[in-house]
């Protein structure tokens, strides 16, 4: 899933951003491009679950892709 964020990131808020949509989904891998100004996240949570964590943040946010990774596999 990818998320335009209207503030403007910078270097400094990535691991802000990470550690909050972490905290989400610890599991998430999180890409923050600083210069298109979005975060893309790789979970099986649904983009709105991570609406909270950015605006938690200060951050205004909208959904750009809003599509998941499959359920995570578990063995038996």
């Amino acid at each position: 899933m990818k998320f335009s964020v209207k503030e403007r990131i910078r270097s400094d808020d990535v691991s802000r951003i990470e550690c909050a949509m972490k905290s989400v989904d610890t599991d998430a891998k999180v890409h923050v491009d600083i210069d298109a100004n979005a975060v893309s996240v790789d979970s099986w949570l649904m983009p709105e679950e991570f609406l909270v964590a950015f605006f938690d943040e200060d951050y205004t946010v909208r959904i750009v892709d809003g599509s998941t990774s499959p359920l995570p596999t578990t063995s038996h």
